[in-house]
C-alpha cells in the first residue's frame, strides 16, 4: 500500500529510547579483537476537570445554581443591613431591613442573569469557571495585573470526612472498554485505505475511537493522532488523501488535535502541563498560523485546560495596595505618591500552564488526598527510632536513603504490626519482602478493601517512591481510609518515573512534611562508587575481590562482544554468578548496542531457537510490561492457544497472544528504566560511544547501583562518564502537585503581638 505524500506509515511500537535520552546511532559495525573481560585490576571508573454538568437543561441548572446561593446570600444581605440607618439618620425596623437586604439579592440574581446570558469574552463555548480561566490567559498575555484563577474541582467523595479534613477530589474510575466489534475494525480499516494508511491500525484505531471510529475519523481525520506512535506529518498525509484541498494547516480540526498531541508527547517525558509559551512555540514548529488564536481555540473546544496556580500572599498584597490607592484618592493631592515614587511590590506572577483533563484531575485528586491523610490522622507516641516517631505523629511521612536504608521502612512495618495495626509494606516490584503496588491497588495481593472500597490499611509503607507517577499515586491515596498513614520511601537521587509526574521530588521540594533521611551508606565498593556519583563525583574505588571492573571497548560492535562475553562465561566463570542473576543495562532500545542488538546476540548464546512462539522460545528471558512505566523480568515457559507462559519471580502469567508483540521483549538487556526498582547480584552496564549523548547523574547512578554484589561496566563514552556525572541533569519536569499542596497545606504564618 502506498502511503499518503510527505508521509510515512505510523509505528506503534514503544519509545525506543528512555524518556529525555536521545537515540543512539546505527554507525558502529560488530567486530573486535577478543581480550579477557576479567580485569586483573580495577581501573579508574572515572576514565474541576473544567466539569460541566452532565448536560441538564441550562435555564434548569442557573436556576438551581440561584437557588444554591439563596440561603447564604440572605443571610449575608439580612447581617449587612442589620443595624443600618436611614437616610435621615433613624434606625431601620427589622421588616425594613428584611426587604432592603431582598432587594438587594434580587438585584445580585438579575446581575448574574445578565452576565451569563452576555457573550463570554473568552470563547463562546465557555461559561463559568471556563471562562474565567481563558480570561486569565488573556490577561497575562496582555500584561496587566495577574488574575485570581479558580481552581479545578470536582465532587468530594460520598465517604464522610471530619469537618477539618479538605473535600477530597474523587477521580471516577475509568470504565471498561466495550469490546470492539469486527463489524467496527471493517469499517475503520476502510477508512484508513482511503487515506492511505496502512489497514493493519485498525484494531488500535477501533480500541481508541470506540464503536464510530469510522464516522469519527472520517469527519476529523487528525484524530489519527490518539494512536500512539501517530506523527503529525503522518495525519496531515491521511487528512489531505481523505479531504482535499479544503484541508489546511490552519484547520481547526488540526489545530485542536495538535495541541492535545503535544501535551501527550510532554506526559511520555515526564510532564503533566507545559507552560502556554511551550504550547504556542509547539504549534508554530508545526506550522500552525497564529498559535495565541490556535490556544484559544483548543481551550474553548475542551480539548487542554489552562491553569494559573494561585498566589494567595502576592494576591492579598496586591489588594492592600489597592485599598491604600482608592484612599489615597480622596486625599489631597500633595499626600499621593509623586512621579518617583515607588509602585505596587511586583512579585512574578505564576506561570500560566496548559495540560490534560486527565492529568489534571490525577494532581488535584492527588494533592486533596495527601491534605486528607495529614489533616485526618489522630498523632500517637511511637516509641522507637526517629521514622517511627515521625510515623506515629503524622499521617504523612517521607524516607529517603540508598538501598540498604530500606531496611528501615521494612522495620517500622514490623514493629507497626506488633501494635495490632493494619500494615502493609509495598514496592515499584515485589522484592524485599513487599508486595508490588499494582497486586496491592487491585486486590489480588494485600488486605482487600473494606464495605467503603478504601484499602483496610492503618499503616502503607512504600519503597521505591520516586517510581511513582501521579496517575498511580492519585490511585493510591484514594483507596487509603481517613486516619491511615502513609509513609513514602525512596533514594531520591535515581531516574524519576516512567509515567508523568514527579510526585516524590515535588513532595520533597515543598517541605510540608517531615523529612527523615537514612544515616545507613550502602556496603562494600559498588555501595561506595554509588554514593560517590550521589554527589557528582565518580571516584576510583579499591575493589580487590573484582567488584568493580570496567572494560574498554573502541565501538558499538567491540561492545556488544564483550557484554556477551561477559555476562555469559567471565561472570559465571570468575565470581560465581549465575547468568540468570546478571542483568546487562544499557541506554535505549535501538542503536548497534541498544536492548534490541544486545537480546539478539545474548540469545543467539544462551538460548538459541527459531523464535516459534511470536519470536519467543521456552526458556527465553523477557522483560513483560503489563502497564505503562512497569516492568516485570521473567522466564518463558511455554506456549497454548491462551498464549505465551511466563514465570516471573515465581509467579505464573499468561500473556495474550495479541498483546504479546506491544508488551514484551526479551529482557537479558534492559534499560535503566526498565531496571529500576530491582537489584540483581550481578549487572554489566553498556556505554558504547554513540550513547553518550543520553547519559545523566541519574541515569549513571541508577544503572550503576542495581548491581548488589558486582558491577561491569563496557565503558566506550571516554570522559562523558565522568563529565555526565558532575554536570548531567535531567530536564525539570513540569508538574503542579507542588503549589497544589502548599495552596492545601500552607500554614500562614500569625502576626506578631505588638509590644
Amino acid at each position: 500500500m502506498t502511503e499518503p505524500s510527505g508521509a510515512t506509515a505510523p509505528q506503534p511500537d514503544a519509545p525506543e529510547t528512555e524518556p529525555g535520552a536521545p537515540e543512539p546511532s546505527q554507525a558502529a559495525a560488530d567486530g573486535g579483537a577478543d581480550a579477557d573481560a576479567d580485569a586483573d585490576a580495577v581501573q579508574d571508573a572515572g576514565t474541576g476537570e473544567v466539569t460541566e454538568a452532565e448536560d441538564k437543561d441550562e435555564a434548569e441548572a442557573e436556576a438551581e445554581a440561584d437557588a444554591d446561593s439563596v440561603e447564604a446570600e440572605t443571610a449575608e444581605g439580612a447581617a449587612d443591613a442589620e443595624g443600618a440607618e436611614g437616610a435621615d439618620g433613624t434606625q431601620l425596623s427589622e421588616a425594613q431591613a428584611e426587604l432592603a437586604a431582598q432587594r438587594e439579592l434580587r438585584a445580585r440574581i438579575e446581575q448574574r442573569k445578565a452576565e451569563r446570558a452576555a457573550p463570554v469574552e473568552a470563547g463562546t463555548k465557555l461559561t463559568g469557571t471556563a471562562a474565567d480561566l481563558l480570561a486569565a490567559v488573556r490577561a497575562v498575555e496582555s500584561g496587566a495585573k495577574p488574575v485570581s484563577v479558580p481552581r479545578v474541582e470536582v465532587p468530594a467523595p460520598s465517604r464522610p470526612a471530619p469537618a477539618a479534613a479538605p473535600a477530597t477530589t474523587v477521580r471516577p474510575a475509568p470504565a471498561p472498554a466495550p469490546p470492539v466489534t469486527e463489524e467496527t475494525t471493517a469499517s475503520v480499516r476502510e477508512v484508513l485505505v482511503r487515506g492511505g494508511a496502512p489497514e493493519t491500525l485498525a484494531p488500535q484505531v477501533a480500541a481508541v475511537l470506540g464503536e464510530g471510529a469510522a464516522r469519527a475519523l472520517a469527519a476529523d481525520p487528525w484524530q489519527l493522532l490518539a494512536v500512539p506512535g501517530t506523527r503529525p506529518e503522518q495525519a496531515d498525509g491521511f487528512a489531505r488523501a481523505l479531504l482535499g484541498p479544503q484541508c489546511g494547516p490552519a484547520d481547526p480540526r488540526r489545530v485542536v488535535a495538535l495541541a492535545a498531541w503535544l501535551l501527550e508527547q510532554a506526559a511520555l517525558k515526564g510532564h503533566t502541563a507545559l507552560e502556554i509559551g511551550a504550547v504556542r512555540d509547539g504549534l508554530a514548529r508545526l506550522s500552525v498560523p497564529e498559535p495565541d488564536q490556535a490556544v484559544e481555540l483548543a481551550v474553548s473546544e475542551a480539548a487542554v485546560l489552562v491553569f494559573q496556580e494561585e498566589d494567595e500572599d502576592v494576591e492579598g498584597a496586591a489588594e492592600e495596595w489597592d485599598d491604600e490607592e482608592s484612599d489615597d484618592e480622596g486625599g489631597d493631592a500633595d499626600q499621593r505618591p509623586g512621579p518617583g515614587a515607588s509602585a505596587a511590590p511586583e512579585e512574578p506572577a505564576a506561570p500560566v500552564l496548559i495540560g490534560l483533563e486527565r492529568y489534571a484531575l490525577a494532581e488535584e485528586s492527588l494533592a486533596d488526598g495527601l491534605a486528607r491523610l495529614v489533616r485526618t490522622v489522630e498523632p500517637a507516641e511511637w516509641e522507637g527510632p526517629e521514622l517511627a516517631r515521625a510515623a506515629g505523629a503524622h499521617g504523612l511521612v517521607l524516607h529517603t536513603g540508598g538501598e540498604t536504608a530500606r531496611s528501615e521502612p521494612a522495620a517500622l512495618a514490623t514493629a507497626a504490626r506488633a501494635r495490632g495495626l493494619r500494615v502493609a509494606l509495598a514496592a515499584h516490584t515485589g522484592r524485599d519482602g513487599a508486595l508490588p503496588l499494582p497486586a496491592l491497588l487491585s486486590g489480588t495481593a494485600g488486605p482487600g478493601r473494606d464495605a467503603e472500597g478504601t484499602l483496610a490499611l492503618d499503616l502503607l509503607v512504600l519503597l521505591d517512591a520516586p517510581q511513582l507517577d501521579v496517575e498511580t499515586a492519585a490511585s493510591l491515596v484514594e483507596a487509603l481510609p481517613d486516619g491511615a498513614r502513609l509513609v513514602l520511601s525512596g533514594d531520591p537521587h535515581v531516574l524519576g518515573a516512567a509515567g508523568p509526574g514527579r510526585v516524590f521530588a515535588d513532595l520533597l521540594a515543598a517541605r510540608l512534611v517531615p523529612q527523615i533521611a537514612s544515616r545507613v551508606p550502602d556496603p562494600g565498593p559498588v555501595g561506595e562508587l554509588v554514593s560517590g556519583i550521589g554527589v557528582g563525583e565518580l571516584n576510583q574505588v579499591a575493589a580487590p575481590g573484582k567488584e568493580v571492573v570496567i572494560v574498554p571497548v573502541r565501538d558499538a560492535g567491540e561492545a556488544v562482544h564483550r557484554t556477551v562475553q561477559l555476562a555469559a562465561d567471565s561472570i559465571p566463570r570468575a565470581l560465581g554468578v549465575p547468568v540468570e542473576q546478571t542483568q546487562v543495562i544499557t541506554v535505549g532500545h535501538g542503536g548497534s548496542a541498544g536492548t534490541r542488538a544486545l537480546n539478539t546476540a545474548l540469545k543467539q548464546r544462551l538460548n538459541p531457537g527459531p523464535g516459534r512462539f511470536g519470536g519467543f522460545d521456552p526458556g527465553d528471558r523477557v522483560a513483560h510490561s503489563p502497564a505503562p512505566g512497569r516492568t516485570v523480568t521473567g522466564t518463558v515457559v511455554s506456549a497454548d492457544a491462551e498464549g505465551l507462559h511466563l514465570d516471573c519471580a515465581g509467579e505464573k502469567v499468561v500473556v495474550p497472544k495479541e498483546r504479546v508483540e506491544s508488551t514484551l521483549r526479551h529482557g537479558w538487556a534492559l534499560t535503566a528504566h526498565q531496571a529500576a526498582g530491582s537489584r540483581w547480584p550481578a549487572a554489566v552496564v553498556v556505554l558504547p560511544g554513540d550513547a553518550a549523548g543520553g547519559l545523566t547523574r541519574a541515569w549513571v547512578y541508577t544503572a550503576f547501583s542495581r548491581a548488589e554484589r558486582h558491577l561491569s561496566v563496557v565503558h566506550g563514552v571516554e570522559q562523558a562518564l565522568p563529565r555526565a556525572v558532575a554536570e548531567g541533569r535531567d530536564p525539570e519536569r513540569t508538574t503542579r502537585l507542588r503549589p497544589l499542596l502548599e495552596a492545601l497545606l500552607h500554614e500562614p504564618e500569625e502576626p506578631a503581638e505588638a509590644p
